[in-house]
């Protein structure tokens, strides 16, 4: 028997590990059911090259609750350990045996699947165990050995009665760490840290009922039997090539990884590179539609197979955070904090690597079916237009297949979008005018005048589309967005012709005087001489106003205080309108405000202001007018 000190430079690591090294305790099984895959996949690497001349068979990783004992058993199959290689790898805590593994077989083990990079993954054990065995038999013909430390430097070893290859840890669980014996924690942890691992990991035991023979009585009772309770995938999706995988195989993944939503994903992007890094992956985008506050935190990032975080910020671009999938890289390195993590170079190297992945991906879907993409864009578009905002590289991309679409459901990319309204809404200066409307049924009635005069009015709705076109107009000068209902329809686009006001300069003073005397400060009075048969009175909301402080509310807009700014509206009064010149000729003062609230009530209606007391107000006064 031999007894010794732990090679370490502290006088006590263990508080070190327990306090420091890992922040959540319940990764210890993470990282001992990694060690153990690592142990069988080592193996398995040593007898395809010949160098173990060994069966391979069917390992699994078993993990036993022993819940009288306090204790728990992480079991391999794998290449298991000599004595010398216990004091090697075990009390020489600097020493990573996966990564010397590695470096000895570089060549050979690169795509053998081979977690590395623990370096003191077993140590998280004395996070929740008072005391620590290990019992191993390598695959060497030599004699096992038995490890037991107390969580103090002093270890024993000495030789071990095991017989069959492979490694057993026992954890005597700590008093502090009890709820690591409940087989529902045990599961969970596996559920959650373990399910798509490499090698099968067993978990009890189930009860299967075997199918009825075809030949049976009325009167069979179906057989039941106990089988291996198997907690894992082995083999997830994204380890096979796009071209293993049927659109249902894609789609049962995904159930998989989401057991409890049940809307289907939209389309997947198969993420899989091994230059300049090794990643694979899928990303799903699911149903989405306006809305920004979207539960982010759904992309599970994964090393080799073992589960790391669900939170990828600054691993995956953010504005892809609002998709849904798996990221599995050898490259992320596992033990350090988030901010290490957006400060590694490889990291920063997959992010654009997934940018530019998820674009050309994009563009293949249009191009290849642009009918179902125009009938998906609704849901995916906030994705897509938070990237352009965000990401330059997407932005530069995004002209292939980023739509804008009419209220009449057509749909085109920007380049169309130009080409289609170049000859009709071209101003007198040159200038593109691109009419758009944020609410199809609230701004109807402006929609259906720029449609009368044959101008297309494109329904932009997501909560940044004043960021977005400020960026869009910013990259094309001759082009300019405007909203439907900011301004009478002529002066949107203006034109040469002008129409000639009925009113002399005179009578539009008087007038201009006697309506601001009954009209709210809230709104500026503004004349304009407009078709005859047009409203009276048109409510219009400045484009360059308005935009600023939907932008403030929304995050920037470079304007302090703009979000909280009160509305103002422009009242655009029609001179050529038989019901203005009837206002103007009332000399009855009271006749004369009835006329001008009750045409500013039914302005307001339109643009869906009138609300409360006012709303009271005007069906009382409308009563009376039919009286």
């Amino acid at each position: 028997m031999t007894t010794g000190k732990i090679n370490v430079s502290v006088e006590n690591i263990f508080p070190l590990i327990k306090k420091f090294l890992y922040s959540d305790h319940e990764i210890f099984l993470r990282e001992l059911v990694s060690n153990g895959t690592d142990a069988t996949l080592k193996l398995k690497h040593l007898i395809s090259i010949g160098e173990a001349k060994v069966e391979y068979g069917n390992p699994v990783i078993e993990i036993k609750v022993d819940k009288e004992g306090k204790k728990i058993h992480i079991i391999d199959q794998g290449l298991g350990m000599t004595a010398d290689e216990v004091e090697k790898y075990i009390n020489q805590v600097a020493f990573s045996g996966a990564e010397e593994f590695l470096d000895k077989y570089k060549d050979s083990a690169k795509d053998s699947g081979i977690i590395g990079h623990f370096g003191l993954g077993f140590y998280s054990a004395f996070m929740v165990a008072e005391k620590v065995e290990i019992i191993t038999k390598s695959y060497k013909d030599e004699p096992a050995a038995h490890w037991t430390c107390d969580g103090s430097p002093e270890f024993t070893l000495e030789p071990a009665d095991k017989t069959s290859r492979g490694t057993e840890i026992i954890l005597h669980i700590a008093e502090d760490s009890l709820e690591f014996l409940e087989d529902s924690k045990i599961s969970g942890l596996l559920n959650k840290y373990n399910k798509f691992m490499p090698i099968p990991i067993k978990f009890g035991t189930k009860t299967e009922t075997l199918p009825k023979p075809e030949d049976a009585p009325e009167d069979y009772v179906n057989e039941t039997v106990e089988t291996d309770n198997i907690i894992n995938n082995p083999n997830p999706a994204w380890t096979k090539q796009p071209t293993e995988l049927s659109d249902e195989d894609y789609k049962n993944f995904y159930r998989e990884l989401y057991p409890m939503q049940f809307e289907e994903p939209l389309f997947n992007i198969h993420l899989n590179v091994d230059y300049p890094f090794n990643l694979t992956g899928i990303l799903y985008f699911p149903k989405l539609g306006s809305d920004m506050q979207i539960q982010k935190d759904k992309i599970q990032l994964y090393q080799n197979q073992v589960y790391v975080t669900d939170n990828v910020e600054g691993i995956v671009p953010e504005f892809l955070t609002m998709l849904k999938g798996v990221i599995d890289s050898p490259d992320i390195p596992l033990n350090v904090s988030r901010s290490g993590l957006q400060a590694d170079g490889a990291v920063k190297k997959i992010s654009n690597y997934i940018t530019r992945k998820v674009a050309d991906k994009l563009k293949a879907l249009f191009n290849e079916n642009r009918a179902d993409f125009e009938a998906k864009w609704n849901d995916i578009k906030i994705v897509l237009e938070y990237g352009m905002l965000s990401e330059d590289k997407f932005y530069e991309k995004a002209g292939a297949f980023v739509l804008y679409p009419t209220v009449d459901d057509t749909y085109f990319t920007l380049e169309e979008l130009k080409e289609k309204l170049k000859e009709n809404q071209t101003d007198k200066d040159g200038k593109l005018v691109v009419l758009y409307a944020g609410n199809k049924d609230a701004q109807h009635s402006y929609i259906q005048t720029a449609k009368d005069k044959g101008y297309e009015v494109l329904i932009l709705d997501s909560p940044i589309i004043s960021h977005l076109i400020q960026k869009i107009e910013g990259d094309n000068r001759d082009l300019t967005f405007v909203r439907v209902d900011s301004d009478h329809i002529d002066n949107l686009i203006k034109k040469d012709e002008n129409t000639i006001s009925k009113l002399s300069d005179e009578e539009k003073e008087t007038l201009k005087t006697s309506l601001e005397a009954y009209i709210p400060k809230a709104y500026s009075v503004q004349l304009e001489a407009m078709d005859s048969q047009a409203a009276p009175f048109i409510i219009t909301q400045p484009e360059f106003m308005r935009r600023m402080k939907e932008m403030s509310q929304s995050g920037g807009g470079g304007m302090f205080g703009m979000g909280n700014m009160p509305e103002m509206y422009n009242l655009v009064v029609n001179t050529n309108s038989d019901l203005v010149a009837n206002i103007l000729n009332t000399e009855d003062k009271s006749t004369q405000e009835n006329l001008v609230k009750q045409a500013l009530d039914l302005a307001k209606l339109s643009q869906n202001l009138l609300k409360g007391e006012e709303l009271t107000a005007f069906v009382k006064r409308s009563f009376d007018l039919i009286k």
